[in-house]
């Protein structure tokens, strides 16, 4: 059985294409979601704090320097 070269060369595969609206609220929710995860590594202790305690603090300490962010 002879086949033709024609039928065996592979055809690419289209990319689909997501509309902006479908992935713009959740990039926002990431991106807000972000934030809030910034401020408690980098900002949540002594006067700005939300929490009363240190319990935050000590939690994420270990991210704070990771980070850079200064806490002693």
């Amino acid at each position: 059985m002879a086949q033709s070269i024609a039928d065996s060369v592979p055809q690419p595969v289209p990319i689909p294409v997501i509309p902006l609206r479908e992935w713009m609220p959740w990039a926002l929710f990431g991106g807000l979601l972000l934030l809030l995860l910034i401020y408690f590594v980098g900002a949540e202790q002594g006067a700005t704090s939300l929490i009363h305690g240190r319990m935050v603090h000590e939690f994420v300490h270990d991210g704070r320097h990771l980070l850079g962010f200064p806490c002693h």
